[in-house]
């Protein structure tokens, strides 16, 4: 059996830890640079608030709501806390993304599975304050339709088992086949033009059939797991094979020198990444791109990659090769309004093949210590507590000094961060 803990409204959840006095009102995180809704409360879903909504739409029209900013600094942090929890529960865990975990359930077949969800939830609200959703079932597919029943169906009491081929078979009945996990909007349009409208319409069709029509290996995995088949290595599901950093700017940028800044921002941000996870990527690449809503200006999109002789996960290093793909792809003239950074070509830093033609180990071991001192600060301290050089903005002024750190990103509804920042830290009055 497998079971899957799923955050309730993740990032909403994440604000109202601290601020309690939301709890039951209509409460919104909006994206990067604060443009439109990317999560909401049960109650802003009442509303008719979609995803995706305009931020200055949504403000029209429900002036009642509370607003965030983005703050992944915060979510990460409170995810983790709810992860490390469901580790020490489960006999194997693996993270699956920022708020869902996959816990490996052999061994406990002589445990009452039903409550052992239900006490975990309680115990995580009790000890975090999240509301988490669980779903425990044979396969992996099953069991992330079973957190979806667990999360909209009160009297599961946050957990949902599907432990028999009745369960099954009801659980997929009332299930539309485009909610079903590894389908995708463009097979689920295909399966509904053919008259399969539900997950128990497709799994009731033989394997010859789906072979026939899809000849696709993800899509059959996924038609056995809902036959009660379980086939997907817990391993694959969880291998990035990238990692990738990129922001829209408030506004157009125009100079190298902002762009740089920028770029080597989202390089450090992957590397860390990368350190976080236990990994180091061997190939880094940069976009940049003009705002095509802007017709009346220039347009220009580019990308640029740097293949490492050996794999890193050294900020230094993937900053100095984000930035050497800069150099080479800028072109001045343009009104640059997105860019990111992405990794790939990762393995695990304990598989690492290094080059010895240029491989330097004692300068491998002098980024090592750095990286880990400078993610030790930031941790105790905040977020860019301390960054490289080029991760500041820097301008000549008439005495040629430097200027300060300067972050590209609008947030003006951003909350503290809590529990990663000193100066952050609640006052009891």
């Amino acid at each position: 059996m497998y079971a899957i803990v799923d955050c309730d409204n993740c990032y909403v959840s994440c604000e109202r830890v601290f601020r309690p006095d939301l709890n039951g009102k209509p409460v919104v995180v909006l994206s990067n640079n604060d443009g439109c809704v990317v999560a909401r409360s049960n109650e802003a879903k009442a509303l008719g608030i979609k995803a995706g909504t305009p931020y200055f739409k949504m403000r029209q029209e429900h002036p009642e709501v509370t607003v965030f900013s983005s703050n992944y600094e915060l979510y990460g942090e409170i995810t983790d806390r709810v992860m490390s929890l469901v580790h020490k529960a489960a006999p194997t865990f693996y993270r699956y993304s920022i708020d869902e975990g996959f816990c490996d359930l052999h061994g406990m077949e002589h445990f009452d599975l039903k409550r052992w969800g239900e006490d975990l939830a309680a115990y995580i609200w009790k000890a975090v304050r999240m509301p988490v959703s669980i779903g425990i079932a044979p396969t992996k597919t099953l069991a992330k339709m079973a957190s979806h029943y667990a999360k909209h169906y009160p009297a599961y009491r946050h957990c949902c088992l599907i432990d028999s081929d009745e369960r099954r078979e009801k659980a997929l009945s009332l299930y539309e086949i485009g909610e079903v996990w590894g389908i995708g909007r463009r097979y689920a349009a295909k399966l509904d033009a053919l008259g399969i409208k539900t997950a128990f319409d497709f799994a009731q069709k033989p394997a010859s059939w789906v072979r026939a029509i899809f000849n696709n290996v993800v899509i059959l995995r996924t038609w056995k797991e809902l036959n009660g088949e379980d086939c997907i290595p817990m391993e694959e599901m969880t291998k990035k094979k990238s990692i990738c950093t990129s922001r829209s700017f408030p506004g157009m940028v125009t100079d190298f020198e902002t762009l740089r800044t920028s770029i080597s921002n989202f390089a450090a941000r992957c590397a860390e990444k990368l350190r976080k996870q236990g990994t180091a990527a061997a190939v880094v690449s940069v976009f940049i791109d003009t705002n095509h809503f802007r017709e009346d200006l220039p347009q220009y999109w580019n990308m640029g990659e740097e293949r490492l002789l050996t794999p890193t996960n050294s900020t230094q290093q993937v900053v100095e090769a984000a930035l050497h793909c800069t150099r080479r792809i800028f072109r001045q003239g343009y009104h640059y309004k997105r860019a990111g950074v992405v990794v790939y070509d990762i393995c695990p830093v304990s598989a690492l093949q290094t080059n010895f033609i240029d491989y330097d180990a004692e300068r491998h071991e002098k980024l090592k210590r750095l990286d880990e001192t400078i993610d030790k600060v930031n941790r105790l301290y905040g977020s860019e507590t301390v960054v490289l050089g080029s991760q500041q903005y820097t301008k000549e002024n008439g005495k040629g000094k430097a200027g300060v750190f300067k972050d590209s990103i609008k947030h003006d509804f951003r909350s503290p961060c809590y529990t990663t920042r000193w100066s952050d830290i609640p006052e009891a009055e």
